[in-house]
């Protein structure tokens, strides 16, 4: 039906109406009958009045987040192929120059797990006296077993000197015969950055200045891609603490490191960071503790 019987049918409808008359031409003007001169047609009704397809109040271009902060530094470990070719001339003109650069090329991938010690006991007045509680005895058991299950080759464990780190991995150990087990004190606890949104109950800014480097020491020292000579994947595990893991994982990902404050890990948790020869970061796991039954989870 047209425009012009559509409206003198509706007309004759409102019966002489002159209110309903004017709805009409007034509904007639914003289009909503669609078919005015120099416009496409619209979809039709089952009754056979023009239908306006309901405009969205909202359109994805307008919704559509956009990148913020900086790109991937593919050279964030420093281990970049190409930023350590050392630049000396070459000795012969049929030397191929990319060939130093290929030979120092990383193929291996490192999967990082980072577990976080046990529950302890929180009384002690020195480390030594912050040993694990029977629960955390018992979480330390859970883990063990479950990175056993995973059938994994592990390569080294690597702990914090600090006591209750020590004991986590030496029960570990036990559910991973042939793993070598090294202490070091740059994992051991510690305040890494001062956070945000801050807290008023943290420490002061020496700690912050004497931990941070330390903690900054051991993320350089153990998170990284592969060493070119390296042929196989590997698998290393490092048993620490809540906030040495935390700054690890925004590191590693180019995250913020001052949010650090912003995630939980639960005791006796696993965290896994994959490293691709690329300098390809990728976050496997985030505080896993889904092997334990609820009963025996804490974050102490």
């Amino acid at each position: 039906m047209s425009y012009r019987k559509t409206l003198k049918l509706l007309c004759g409808i409102a019966g002489g109406s002159t209110a309903l008359a004017l709805a009409v031409a007034a509904a007639d003007s914003r289009g909503y009958f669609g078919e005015l001169r120099g416009e496409a047609a619209a979809p039709r009704g089952s009754a056979g009045f023009a239908v306006q397809a309901a405009q969205p109040a909202w359109t994805a271009a307008s919704h559509t987040p956009t990148p913020t902060g900086h790109s991937w530094d593919f050279n964030w470990d420093k281990r970049d192929p190409s930023s350590l070719i050392n630049g000396k001339k070459k000795d012969t003109a049929t030397e191929d120059p990319s060939t130093e650069q290929d030979n120092g090329k990383p193929k291996a991938t490192r999967n990082i797990l980072l577990i976080r010690h046990s529950q302890y006991n929180l009384s002690g007045s020195s480390d030594r006296e912050r040993i694990l509680t029977p629960l955390g005895r018992e979480q330390a058991e859970l883990t063990g077993k479950r990175l056993a299950a995973l059938g994994l080759k592990y390569d080294i464990l690597v702990h914090s000197s600090m006591a209750r780190a020590t004991e986590t991995a030496n029960i570990i150990s036990k559910h991973l015969p042939g793993v070598d087990l090294v202490s070091c004190d740059l994992l051991r606890e510690g305040a890494p950055i001062e956070p945000v949104p801050p807290v008023t109950h943290w420490k002061p800014d020496a700690v912050y200045h004497e931990d941070g480097a330390r903690i900054e020491a051991a993320f350089r020292r153990y998170i990284h891609r592969a060493d070119p000579k390296q042929k196989e994947d590997s698998v290393e595990i490092i048993v620490c603490h809540a906030n040495v893991i935390r700054y690890f994982v925004c590191r590693a990902l180019q995250f913020p490191p001052e949010g650090w404050l912003r995630m939980g890990l639960n005791n006796g948790s696993i965290t896994w960071l994959t490293i691709r020869p690329s300098g390809r970061v990728a976050l496997r796991a985030l505080g896993d503790a889904g092997f334990m039954p609820p009963d025996k989870m804490s974050r102490t």
